[in-house]
């Protein structure tokens, strides 16, 4: 092995630290409580290493963005692909996509409530932006009635599994009602389908 294949994988595991330091801190005391200077002391490394890797806080959430991006692409794959029928499979998929919010609160922060410099709903996008909302659109495309967009479509369920998800975390919508509103946002985007 080369010397600069060798600092090239040293770089990226430094690279997987910060975002897992960062990430775990963020579950565990929120965003506030992620800093370049308690990043540097949860890993061990100096701040300027982290700066070498990262801008600042703004590029770290980003780094976690994406990788919460790549596990929600997958959640939503398993449940998608382990549901029998378009009706289904939506629901799964947007019982998948809820879940994820509650159970990593601070991941999904990062992902849809906090400004990270990512580009979304462009090609510019990165590839797990780009495969979590082609979960979506897997399941909503067999739902569309003739002459309807399939993307503005998943964009709408999207928007709706959100705001479910969002006024429930806050508190502005009783949890336990979650999986009766859930079918009624299923059922009305599956209105005539098989």
């Amino acid at each position: 092995m080369s010397i600069q294949t060798r600092r090239e994988r040293e770089r990226a595991e430094r690279e997987r630290l910060i975002v897992t330091a960062a990430r775990e801190l963020a579950e565990a005391e929120g965003w506030d409580a992620v800093t370049t200077r308690r990043l540097a002391a949860e890993i061990e490394y100096s701040q300027p290493v982290l700066y070498s890797h990262f801008k600042g806080k703004d590029a770290i959430m980003a780094a976690v963005a994406v990788q919460g991006f790549a596990d929600l692409a997958g959640e939503l794959r398993a449940a998608r692909e382990s549901a029998k029928g378009a009706r289904e499979a939506l629901a799964a998929v947007g019982e998948a996509y809820t879940s994820f919010a509650r159970r990593r609160p601070a991941l999904y922060d990062a992902m849809f409530t906090h400004t990270v410099d990512l580009p979304f709903a462009t090609p510019e996008a990165p590839a797990p932006l780009q495969e979590a909302f082609a979960q979506l659109a897997q399941a909503v495309a067999p739902t569309a009635a003739a002459g309807e967009d399939p993307r503005l479509l998943t964009e709408t369920y999207w928007a709706g599994l959100h705001g479910l998800t969002t006024l429930m975390r806050s508190g502005r919508l009783p949890e336990e009602a979650h999986e009766r509103r859930l079918a009624l946002l299923i059922a009305h985007f599956t209105a005539g389908t098989g």
